[in-house]
């Protein structure tokens, strides 16, 4: 994707400008989750090799911190099975074309991909499917496979296998499978997507009655109690990721719809499949118990859409779903074919900026899919690194995690060096993952102008170095740098000031 503005773009912009209000380029303010998924389901790379798909990843990562992307969430189990060197499940078949074959050259996707968003200043979330056993296209399944080994663990279900979430054993497992992953990386969150019970097939029933027979557990209706098994499950999910590293954020992703008004009073006035009756996922609990870190409810639909309008949606889930923060899947192809209501000539892209600016507890947007942003589809790419997000962004606040601040940079000076004239600091002192400094953010005024830190205009970098290479001209102008650290849950110190002449 090349960084100049072409034609089209410049016709967008020019509209927006005639047509649109100020607020239409706002960046939503310092703090914003801006990620983007990286599936590997849809059989991206399976089969490319090690060489061709580190190369299209370095490319779509390159491409997406243009586009001022800080989070990328990273599919590594699609169906039991692992972008990693699991010690439980066999490699997928979505990486190598076999399941069960390791790569080779040989190399671990997961770790790979921490490292080179963590040198991006990105955050890398490991996505991972809970309950899926097999797509439907899959044919044969490594014989160290979760279904091989424990055929009664499973069920059949439109040419799927899922790992029935009745039974204690495969919640165990699942838990088993989070907690190694946990363990051995340094992720900054472990995410969901939507599937939990299976999508609704035409003329097929879960094949669970039998297990609500043998233990109702007190549920009167075997709805209540596949949601109680799913809620148990989230529940134990997140405090075992918690126990074992505070600061890994839990994070779902939810179809867009929690239930239809006509389901209940709560609801939502659409008309579409439900989270809470048909896939048995009660999400406004776990919200509302803070059982997850965050929430992603995939809003996919155009605003104006009968079943399930975009704008219905966002503003019911911003009105619901506040007790966590909230961001938005948002699907950039439904965003750019069509028009705007109000303004035929324009996508929806600006019209659903402007909604997401009105919603007081929505924190963020999360793009499905990343390669979209990357191919600049209907400039969606241009339109996120020129305007929406051309400005640097720091991550949320999440203070039920962590609320206390590390300590300010030291000894800020700026030096002359072989490569140029550098500014310097050092680390604060901090002690535990809550005091220690983890990343920095640099911010340059102009000499006379108010230091205001909530300006995300006037942020130089956000770097994991502790030191900044200065644009000196001719050491006639006079600025103020300003450094501040950031521990791994963004809490940000006081500041450090350094008049500068450059």
């Amino acid at each position: 994707m090349k960084t100049f503005l072409n034609m089209r773009t410049f016709r967008l912009l020019l509209l927006l400008l005639l047509c649109g209000p100020a607020a239409l380029y706002a960046d939503g303010g310092k703090r914003q989750f801006r990620g983007a998924w990286i599936q590997t389901v849809n059989g991206q790379f399976e089969g490319m090799g090690t060489a061709a798909m580190q190369q299209t990843l370095t490319y779509q990562l390159d491409e997406l911190q243009k586009d001022g992307v800080n989070a990328v969430i990273f599919q590594v189990r699609a169906e039991c099975d692992a972008l990693y060197p699991s010690r439980t499940e066999p490699w997928s078949r979505y990486l190598t074309g076999i399941q069960g074959q390791a790569p080779s050259p040989y190399w671990d996707p997961l770790q790979w991909m921490i490292d080179e968003c963590h040198k991006r200043g990105m955050e890398l979330h490991a996505w991972i499917n809970p309950y899926r056993a097999k797509t439907k296209s899959t044919t044969e399944l490594a014989r160290s496979h979760v279904a091989m080994q424990h055929p009664d663990w499973v069920f059949s279900y439109a040419g799927q296998y899922i790992l029935n979430p009745a039974l204690k054993e495969t919640r165990d497992y699942i838990i088993k499978v989070v907690e190694d992953i946990v363990r051995r990386y340094d992720i900054d969150g472990l995410h969901m997507d939507d599937y939990f019970y299976p999508y609704p097939a035409a003329g097929q029933q879960i094949p669970d009655a039998q297990f609500y027979e043998r233990n109702k557990r007190g549920f009167s209706n075997i709805g209540d109690w596949r949601r109680d098994n799913v809620n148990i499950f989230i529940k134990e999910l997140g405090e075992h990721i918690h126990e074992l590293k505070p600061w890994v954020k839990f994070g779902v992703s939810p179809f867009g719809i929690y239930r239809n008004k006509k389901s209940a009073e709560v609801g939502s006035n659409t008309s579409g499949l439900q989270n809470y009756d048909d896939l048995y996922a009660d999400v406004l609990l776990w919200v509302n118990n803070g059982w997850v870190d965050y929430c992603v409810p995939q809003l996919y639909w155009e605003i104006g859409n009968k079943a399930a309008d975009y704008q219905t949606l966002i503003q019911w889930w911003d009105r619901h779903a506040s007790n966590r923060p909230l961001f938005i899947g948002e699907s950039i192809e439904r965003t750019v074919k069509f028009p705007d209501p109000a303004n035929p000539q324009l996508n929806q892209m600006p019209a659903k900026h402007q909604l997401h600016l009105q919603m007081p507890n929505v924190g963020g947007t999360v793009l499905w899919y990343a390669k979209a942003a990357v191919d600049n589809m209907g400039n969606y790419g241009s339109m996120l690194r020129n305007v929406y997000w051309k400005h640097p962004a720091l991550q949320p606040l999440m203070p039920f995690i962590d609320r206390k601040a590390p300590k300010k940079p030291r000894k800020l000076k700026p030096v002359w060096t072989s490569g140029g004239y550098v500014l310097f600091w050092t680390a604060p002192k901090g002690k535990g993952w809550e005091n220690e400094a983890r990343q920095y953010v640099v911010y340059r005024f102009a000499h006379g102008e108010r230091v205001n830190l909530d300006d995300a205009s006037k942020i130089a970098a956000v770097t994991d170095k502790t030191y900044f290479e200065l644009p000196y001209v001719d050491g006639k102008t006079k600025y103020v740098y300003v450094v501040t650290a950031l521990d791994r849950m963004h809490n940000e110190s006081k500041a450090k000031k350094k008049k500068i002449k450059l």
